[in-house]
């Protein structure tokens, strides 16, 4: 659960995160912050926006999933919002195909859901002969078809979802890979809010950083931290949208910022890099 700062430094409001109620946004909300104020809002970027303007006191976005990978634009909007994060949480994610009730699985025509659902389906979908349709959020694609009465199609998403919208189950566990799951970061506004998550587990600090397109630049960045011996557990690139072929890196470092070890070579790295930005140091959320 939470480990939050002093009240008077916490601002007020709901948690927000991109979806519907049931969504797995949700399950990773409840997860960090028990039975807190909850906001589902139609997207990543809206999310961003209401933590940026008070409107939420943090936010809880999906980062990366075991299947498909990562979520660029969520990395994007890192880069683009002075947000930081506090903390992450991961999320076993279990997907089954729903339908409203009476509905036949031979009688599916088409199929809604999150591109990343999709994706994480694609061989149990992939066999039939269903048009796939995205949806920004899977929660949200079962709740389309419950407004519309939309006979012939179906939604993947949690059970937990299909449940609350008065879905039935077609067909469950559809997800490619069993052990399947989700890592969320809490995003939170400079300050607002401590560290979050377990205090014991290990830390992880995510950084970005941008050097000269020229050979050898990127590897003496990154020299400094196996100097050290800092692990590098994930390393990433985002287009810069300042130049053509210029990109920003992202990586996370298993070790806090603030570690003598860790603090000196992020210093190192700001003497061959164009731009650094340590965007958080928080508890792993599988530590």
């Amino acid at each position: 659960m939470i480990r939050q700062a002093d009240a008077a430094e916490i601002p007020r409001g709901p948690v927000a995160y991109s979806g519907e109620p049931g969504a797995f946004a949700e399950d990773a909300v409840v997860a960090a912050f028990g039975d807190a104020e909850r906001l589902g809002l139609p997207g990543f970027r809206a999310v961003f926006e209401a933590v940026s303007r008070g409107g939420a006191r943090v936010g809880v976005v999906p980062i990366e999933n075991l299947v498909q990978g990562t979520v660029r634009e969520v990395y994007d909007l890192l880069l683009e919002f002075e947000l930081v994060i506090v903390g992450e949480v991961v999320v076993p994610v279990e997907l089954c195909l729903a339908a409203l009730p009476g509905q036949r699985l031979e009688e599916v025509e088409r199929v809604y859901s999150h591109v990343q659902a999709l994706g994480q389906a694609e061989r149990f979908l992939r066999g039939r002969q269903w048009d796939l349709l995205t949806t920004y959020n899977t929660a949200g694609s079962g709740r389309l078809i419950v407004d519309a009465g939309e006979r012939g199609a179906a939604a993947v998403l949690s059970r937990r979802a299909a449940t609350r919208l008065g879905l039935e189950v077609l067909a469950d566990g559809i997800q490619d890979v069993a052990d399947n799951r989700t890592r969320f970061v809490v995003v939170a506004r400079e300050g607002a809010m401590e560290r979050t998550g377990d205090p014991g587990s290990p830390l992880r600090t995510t950084i970005a950083f941008a050097v000269r397109n020229e050979p050898g630049t990127l590897l003496a960045g990154l020299r400094a931290f196996a100097d050290r011996g800092i692990n590098l557990s994930k390393l990433e690139s985002r287009p810069s949208r300042t130049a053509a072929g210029e990109y920003v890196f992202l990586a996370d470092l298993d070790a806090d910022a603030a570690d003598p070890g860790c603090a000196v070579a992020i210093d190192d790295l700001r003497g061959v890099a164009t731009m650094v930005r340590i965007l958080g140091s928080y508890p792993r959320g599988d530590g």
